[in-house]
This record gives C-alpha cells, structure tokens and sequence, in this order.
C-alpha cells in the first residue's frame, strides 16, 4: 500500500506542477498580445489606459506637427473617427501624411496616444492588411482595385 500512495502522490505533485507551468504559460503570452483597433472601433469602445494596442489608418492632411517639447503629433482616421498620437522618436522615411500607419502605445489620461512605434508602410501598393480592412469595414478605402495588401507576403 505505502507504493501505490507514493505513486499516487507523485502523480498529484506532477499535476500541480504542471497546472502552474501552463498558468504561467498563459501569462506570459496574454502580457505579449497587443490588440489591432481602427479608429472607429476605438471611439466605439475605448480600450483604456491600461492596455497597449494597435492602431491603424491613414495619417489625416496637415496634422502633423511638433509638440513644445519636440515630440511629433498628428491624427491617425479611418475617415469616420480620429485618434490623436504623440511620437517622441524618429518616423519612418515612408511616413507621410495620407499615406497608412500601424501605431503601437497606449492612451495617456488626456486621451492622446502615446506611440512606442510607428510602421508605415513600405512600398507604394501595400496597405497593412489590418488597416486596408478597416479602412474597407468603414467604406473609405480609395485604393486602386479591390486588393489591397497587393505585393504583402503570406502570412500563413
């Protein structure tokens, strides 16, 4: 009897440790994962200050500028909705106004979203597929033709 409540034991034990390392498992990726809004999805249902996500469309004409303290500002829309972001950093070469940004950070008390990164896109007929299909759901994609993550790879 004293084997078998051995065995049974260091089957027990083997659970918890396994149960903890897969809890951890699960914090560890949900920590990673960053959520992808467009504008309008934001001014639907704000996702708080708390949480680092993804925003993407099309840089709006003459927003871009310089706040007192050197950062860049502009407005990211999806032609319904705007979100206002503040960059300290460099920009990419391709960032222009009008043209597709994806921006990671996280919105300040003031409601403005503090970028970590800004992703523009790299030649002149890719549109992030994230943004191309928001811009698509709010019906003010321009793009010439119906694809617009021609020349993006597959990201299967």
């Amino acid at each position: 009897m004293r084997h078998r409540n051995r065995r049974l034991a260091t089957i027990a034990v083997a659970g918890i440790v396994l149960s903890i390392a897969v809890a951890l498992g699960f914090l560890a990726v949900g920590n990673a994962i960053v959520y992808f809004y467009s504008p309008s999805e934001i001014a639907e249902a704000h996702p708080g200050t708390e949480a680092r996500i993804r925003v993407g469309g099309l840089v709006l004409e003459d927003s871009v500028g310089e706040t007192a303290d050197g950062a860049v500002q502009f407005v990211i829309t999806d032609r319904v909705e705007n979100v206002q972001v503040v960059y300290d950093g460099l920009l990419p070469d391709l960032f222009r106004e009008g043209q597709g940004v994806v921006v990671e950070g996280q919105f300040n008390l003031a409601g403005v979203l503090q970028a970590r990164n800004v992703l523009a896109k790299h030649d002149e007929t890719y549109m992030p597929p994230e943004v191309a299909e928001a811009l698509r759901e709010a019906g003010v994609w321009q793009g010439e033709g119906e694809d617009m993550t021609a020349g993006a790879p597959d990201s299967r």
